[in-house]
């Protein structure tokens, strides 16, 4: 097993990753290590739409609950992670699939990270001061001058990569996508093949919107009030994530039920633009509809060998 390619599947939020992934795993015997950097923290449960208790004992999950939301964890130390828990699933003789929507994290794993200087404290707080006193609009817009690339696809909101890419351009006086580009991403440090997921437009605007409702139905309040309670900062980064952060500003009074609802709704759609964006990107990714089964099955069994159980077509050929 240790020879065999890890299979990779990408796509937006609410596609249909983790209903997929149990059905893979089932087929050809394969464990699953999640990508999604919410889903990492342990007790950001609804909010990140973990897999169920049924669905994680049909299929083993890695990589979930591994850090308390109020530590920091970065695409570095998920890789480094990821590499252990590789190593860790084919030591039993089962196959590796990554599954998740975070879009460097995945990179971070098949390629690796540019070199970058490490952290400068004193640079670091003065651009977290200027932060809060200018505004994102205006940091972003700075970074917009120093390096437009990287200003062009992150977010305004998204902090800590607008300040990191920031802190690059100052320290080394080049770009953050030029450090990127320097290191080329070209050569894999795993075998790998990817399957995209995707749907039509309108169909998964559909589905994100009934996911987010479905969320706050499901007791999204309750789990932020609670990780307060509990003595989680509200600056904490994993409080600025899709969803919670909408939650935490209903609680402090900021919008009421209605409008944080609305803009979740909408900041998820535009977060799924971002990322079919970013997986687009990808060379030699094979994109399907999530019902695409037997298409995923066949392409897996190309890369992988036989599935351990028979597919669908095989299960009524011998009905």
């Amino acid at each position: 097993m240790s020879s065999q390619p890890l299979m990779v599947l990408v796509g937006p939020t609410a596609v249909g990753k983790t209903a997929l992934a149990v059905k893979i795993c089932q087929r050809f015997s394969a464990e699953v290590i999640n990508a999604d950097s919410v889903q990492i923290y342990r007790g950001l449960d609804i909010g990140s739409a973990k897999p169920t208790p049924a669905e994680r004992a049909a299929a083993p999950h890695h990589l979930i609950d591994v850090a308390d939301p109020s530590e920091p964890f970065d695409a570095a130390r998920f890789a480094e992670m990821a590499e252990q828990a590789i190593s860790d699933i084919r030591a039993r003789g089962k196959r590796v699939l990554v599954a998740g929507g975070t879009g460097l994290y995945i990179r971070a794993l098949l390629f690796g990270l540019a070199p970058l200087p490490p952290a400068d404290d004193g640079l670091r707080t003065r651009l977290r001061q200027e932060w809060d006193d200018l505004g994102p609009q205006a940091m972003h817009a700075r970074l917009k001058e120093l390096d437009p690339a990287s200003a062009q696809r992150l977010h305004p909101n998204d902090r800590q990569r607008v300040l990191r890419a920031l802190e690059v351009c100052l320290q080394t006086g080049e770009s953050f996508s030029r450090h990127q580009r320097k290191h080329g991403f070209a050569s894999p440090l795993h075998p790998h093949f990817v399957v995209g997921l995707t749907r039509p437009k309108t169909e998964l605007a559909g589905r994100i919107t009934r996911r987010c409702q479905a969320m706050w139905a499901q007791g999204l309040l309750a789990e932020v009030r609670a990780l307060l309670q509990e003595g989680l900062s509200p600056q904490a980064k994993a409080l600025g994530s899709l969803g919670y952060a909408q939650a935490l500003r209903h609680l402090q009074g900021e919008l009421e039920r209605e409008e944080a609802l609305a803009d979740m709704i909408a900041r998820t759609k535009a977060y799924a633009k971002r990322q079919l964006t970013w997986f687009r990107g990808m060379e030699g990714i094979n994109w399907h509809s999530p019902q695409d089964h037997e298409a995923i099955f066949d392409l897996a069994a190309r890369h992988w060998g036989s599935p351990t159980r028979p597919t669908s077509s095989e299960e009524k050929r011998h009905d």
